[in-house]
């Protein structure tokens, strides 16, 4: 149970079936309740059934609403749910795109068949949405406003009647759109400070992710357990939890982001850019991380600017590395990527009762800041980056 017979049908977008709303939701302001709640949803959604019998059915572009599940669906108990967390952009050329869009329907795949759920052909995930920004588009996205961008969610979720302990025989594939306040807008920077990230480090009794286990999908169980730890930390005046695994304290994720560095390697005297490694499986193979780690090295293993010549390093490193390597100076700058906060520089990390102050008033974190300049050019459109091969353009977009 639980995998696709060999007759099932596979997820289609060609065939979509279209129903319109008649009843239009207002479009909130930014800043205003509605989008700061980051629950305020488009005029559409798009749901898909599966079935272990049939395989997929025909998507339905609808009316926003509520989905409607038995007490008895296996993600009400058995955790068997997935999401992605997706942008569509509007360009400064008006056209809305898409930033890399079959990595993250590769991944919501990979994760579904981690969580016993049924696998797609995930081109198709990508054309689902071009379906819904079709006709929702034009109104939360307008051409006259270039440079604003909605938040998507592909779930995917068990859905079925049963309730014993089984991969689920029915599940539910469902894409909203949500307008997102700018990422900037979390951060609680003072006056007279340096604009960043503030992490706390993870207690040694507190693991987010293990080998063997399932870091590396996005699942909801990756999630719930850690809303408590990040709760503290948000209580004590930080963003986000920067987390540690094993003995030696090693460094993973902070939050729901990937973590990168950029220092002097105490050895050679180079400069890197570090992250932590897929292999071990600790960390989510992010889209945004795997794109800074292209740019990276195609275009800063040279000097670019002031900023001087990177290698670019994925290798596993402990906050005892960051925190020896802070003291001797050779630390340039850190930041987090990933689709909520995009490219964000970390000014300080709390590692027990030491305080890692990467970012002084008036300094500013130089490849952050050049990285995502790169990133932005090609999500919106602009710089010469109107057809780059990373966008994936939607047409057709609806007046109504």
């Amino acid at each position: 149970m639980g995998s696709i017979a060999p007759t099932a049908v596979e997820l289609d977008a060609s065939v979509v079936k279209v129903t319109r709303s008649t009843n239009l939701r207002n479009v909130p302001l930014p800043g205003s309740l509605d989008e700061l709640s980051h629950s305020y949803c488009s005029d559409h959604m798009v749901t898909v059934r599966w079935t272990f019998t049939n395989g997929w059915e025909t998507p339905e572009v609808k009316p926003f609403q509520n989905l409607s599940i038995p007490p008895t669906a296996s993600c009400l108990h058995y955790a068997t749910e997935c999401f992605e967390g997706m942008k569509v952009y509007r360009g400064y050329d008006g056209k809305l795109r898409l930033f890399r869009p079959d990595l993250n329907g590769q991944r919501l795949s990979n994760s579904a068949i981690r969580a016993s759920l049924p696998s797609f052909r995930f081109g198709e995930l990508k054309r689902l949405i071009a379906k819904l920004m079709q006709i929702d588009g034009l109104r939360w996205l307008p051409k006259d406003q270039p440079g604003k961008f909605l938040y998507l969610r592909p779930t995917l979720i068990g859905s079925g009647t049963q309730l014993g302990v089984q991969a689920p025989n029915e599940a539910t594939l469902f894409i909203i759109a949500v307008p997102w306040p700018d990422p900037s807008s979390k951060l609680k920077n003072i006056p007279g400070e340096a604009s960043g990230l503030k992490l706390l480090a993870s207690e040694p009794d507190t693991i987010r992710a293990w080998p063997g286990g399932f870091g590396y999908a996005k699942l909801g169980a990756n999630y719930g357990p850690s809303l408590a730890a990040h709760g503290k930390a948000q209580a004590q005046g930080f963003d986000q939890v920067l987390w540690l695994f094993g003995d030696d304290r090693q460094v993973t994720e902070a939050g729901a982001s990937n973590f990168f560095i950029v220092w002097e390697n105490a050895q050679t005297g180079k400069r890197e850019l570090v992250t932590a490694p897929l292999e071990n499986q600790l960390i989510l193979p992010g889209v945004t991380r795997r794109s800074v780690l292209e740019l990276a090295r195609t275009h800063l293993t040279q000097v670019v600017g002031d900023l001087g010549a990177l290698e670019v390093v994925e290798k596993t490193f402990t906050i005892g590395d960051v925190e020896a390597a802070w003291k001797e100076g050779r630390v340039i700058e850190a930041f987090v990527c990933g689709t909520a906060f995009f490219i964000t520089p970390v000014k300080l990390i709390r590692n027990g009762d030491v305080d890692i102050e990467l970012l002084k008033a008036g300094q500013r974190a130089g490849y952050a800041a050049l990285i995502k300049s790169w990133l932005e050019a090609i999500m919106y459109g602009k710089d010469g980056q109107e057809a780059h091969e990373w966008s994936y353009l939607i047409e057709n977009e609806s007046e109504k």
